[in-house]
């Protein structure tokens, strides 16, 4: 057993899944804030420096598993691990979003695609030359259909 604690919260203005961007790259705009547990507050130094960051959290709403699923991109049916869909055997989510800016344990975000009250995993900076591969990227089945991603919204097929 591998157990996991909350290091803060993330507030946004999405209280309900529906209509939701699906990703980070449809909530251009979108503000939000991280507010950290006090023992963290330590753990935000030298944050500033970074434009961007990312987000590891809990979907906490997230109420069961499928190793298939038809994710908001497609109409087919696909393996869960091939796509980004919440409802995972460890439904832990990941959001590159804009840092804008930090007071003391709260950090002023803007990009953020998840719902209110959503906990807190971890923080890492994002750094291109760490997170971007180099070469030749495939998308798979993404390939068709990833230009929608700004539009997309999220339903209710992931209760």
């Amino acid at each position: 057993m591998i157990e996991f604690k909350s290091i803060g919260t993330i507030h946004t203005p999405f209280m309900d899944r529906q209509g939701m961007p699906i990703q980070p790259a449809g909530a251009q705009g979108i503000s939000g804030t991280v507010e950290l547990l006090p023992e963290y507050a330590a753990g935000v130094q030298d944050l500033r420096g970074f434009s961007h960051i990312i987000l590891l959290y809990v979907f906490h709403h997230s109420n069961s598993c499928s190793l298939l699923v038809t994710p908001f991109m497609d109409s087919v049916p696909r393996g869960v691990f091939a796509t980004r869909a919440p409802n995972r055997p460890n439904p832990i989510g990941l959001s590159v979003v804009r840092l804008v800016g930090v007071d003391d344990t709260k950090l002023h975000i803007e990009g953020i695609d998840v719902l209110n009250g959503t906990p807190l995993l971890d923080i890492k900076p994002y750094a291109p030359e760490f997170d971007h591969p180099s070469g030749i990227v495939r998308t798979g089945w993404l390939e068709k259909s990833k230009q929608q991603v700004s539009e997309k919204r999220s339903d209710d097929r992931f209760k």
